[in-house]
């Protein structure tokens, strides 16, 4: 399956009036596939007009505060799945966290006024999922789209960056929340607290980085996929808006 921006691209350049043999050698992109993208979107761009509102939204009327955390949350641990008339968001959590939870249907409701969103307890027990269904859902995280997320580009809209910038520390908390941790090392008997956050997305890791770099909070690369805060300052400053799980 093809990554959700080449189809973008295509759409562009078909709009801009680029014949098929054109766009396939500006973007690399097979002439037969562009053929088959200009009389037939892939499926889940057929789905995701399906199930979209046709409304334009007012993105600045957004609680920044609570959406921003939302979003952390969804890169780190959410999906969202085409249902049969709309989309559902779920956020897994751990059970051990139950105030997490609480957060996360707290922000769920605020992004959308009037509805109540649900949490299903696995079997297993130790996950449940947070849930809403909307039609709003692609059009509030446009990063939606077939597959992992680590393996197609994860970027923010301008009206997005825009939030987070207001609302950096929520932003983080739903990071850490979902794929973070913050744990108590004791070197040789010196206790420290640390913070790690872990993402098989080098964008999102990018992200979470960003908004650690926007607070003045340093921070270090401990392997390929985690991302570490060790000083006694730094980790001081993220336990004035994170803190222990609970």
């Amino acid at each position: 399956m093809r990554p959700i921006r080449e189809f973008q691209q295509v759409q562009l350049l078909i709009a801009a009036g680029l014949n098929d043999c054109a766009i396939a050698r500006q973007t690399g992109i097979p002439r037969r596939t562009v053929q088959v993208w200009r009389s037939q979107p892939p499926k889940w761009d057929r789905e995701r007009r399906a199930g979209n509102c046709a409304g334009v939204h007012d993105f600045d009327s957004l609680a920044a505060n609570h959406y921003c955390y939302l979003l952390g949350l969804y890169l780190g641990d959410g999906c969202i799945s085409k249902s049969a008339r709309s989309w559902v968001l779920r956020i897994t959590c751990d059970t051990r966290y139950p105030a997490i939870i609480d957060q996360c249907r707290a922000s769920i409701n605020a992004v959308m006024p009037g509805q109540r969103a649900g949490v299903w307890t696995r079997p297993s027990g130790t996950c449940a999922d947070v849930y809403l269904s909307s039609k709003h859902w692609p059009c509030l995280f446009p990063q939606h789209g077939p597959g992992v997320k680590h393996s197609r580009p994860i970027v923010l809209e301008p009206w997005q960056r825009e939030l987070v910038n207001l609302a950096t520390e929520d932003f983080l908390r739903g990071l850490i929340h979902s794929d973070g941790c913050r744990v108590i090392a004791d070197d040789r008997g010196v206790k420290s607290i640390r913070y790690h956050f872990t993402n098989h997305s080098e964008d999102i890791l990018g992200l979470f980085t960003g908004a650690l770099d926007r607070l003045d909070i340093p921070w270090t690369r401990s392997t390929m996929y985690v991302v570490s805060v060790y000083r006694k300052a730094a980790t001081a400053r993220l336990d004035e808006f994170i803190g222990p799980k609970c």
